[in-house]
């Protein structure tokens, strides 16, 4: 057998031992089957990943959201700036079925153009309200019985890798201003503080960055949607 023969039928068993990918959480798994072009043409299989179209997405309407069962995990903006990192986070909580976001102090409330710019319309989709008192915002969440998790490098804090959720429980994740983070009076009054592992030199990321890791991982490990 020649070299190219013998690469060929090395990389034939491979794409066959590899035709399905299996995604693994803490408590779920997903199994995505081969695409419908998955075929043989002589002795070369062709497994080819293809996009899919806006129209495959199974996307919810803004009725079937409304009506959707949410995710226990409700966002909290502290003093945010920029009114594009706004629309990030609005856009990441559709994503993850977020319950609910408040914007507090100077964070700028839809509808606004640069807001939508990244938001894409899902303003219209995730129930928001301001209050202009982050304070008020946690103590209105704590009576509820919501668990309030600063996201913050403090002292004492859980680093998000570690950090395990409790079944049955809500979670309002604070983020806060681009500069100047979570204000020091929000961050003592949270039952916790969760921190983001980093390890270059800046130990510092945007907060819609911090909002899409935070959000997702705790989603993740709350195992309330497959993906």
């Amino acid at each position: 057998m020649t070299f190219v023969g013998l690469w060929r039928n090395l990389r034939d068993l491979h794409l066959q031992l590899n035709w399905r990918v299996i995604e693994t959480s803490q408590v779920y798994k997903t199994i995505r089957s081969p695409p419908d072009n998955f075929r043989d043409r002589g002795n070369e299989n062709i497994f080819s990943m293809r996009k899919l179209k806006n129209s495959e997405l199974d996307r919810l309407s803004v009725d079937e959201f409304k009506r959707t069962e949410k995710t226990p995990i409700i966002i909290v903006l502290d003093n945010i700036r920029s009114l594009n990192n706004i629309g990030s986070v609005f856009r990441t909580s559709d994503a993850f079925l977020v319950e609910k976001i408040y914007l507090c102090g100077i964070t700028a409330t839809p509808p606004h153009k640069d807001i939508h710019k990244t938001a894409l319309g899902s303003t219209e989709t995730v129930d928001w309200e301001y209050i202009e008192n982050t304070l008020d915002v946690i103590q209105k969440l704590k009576s509820e019985n919501v668990i309030v998790a600063s996201v913050e490098q403090a002292e004492h804090s859980v680093m998000l890798n570690d950090f395990a959720p409790q079944p049955q429980t809500t979670y309002a994740l604070v983020f806060g201003n681009e500069v100047k983070g979570v204000a020091q009076n929000v961050v003592s009054a949270s039952d916790l503080i969760l921190e983001i592992p980093q390890f270059g030199t800046k130990h510092s990321l945007n907060i819609s960055v911090s909002c899409g890791l935070v959000v997702w991982d705790v989603f993740s490990k709350m195992g309330s949607r497959k993906v």
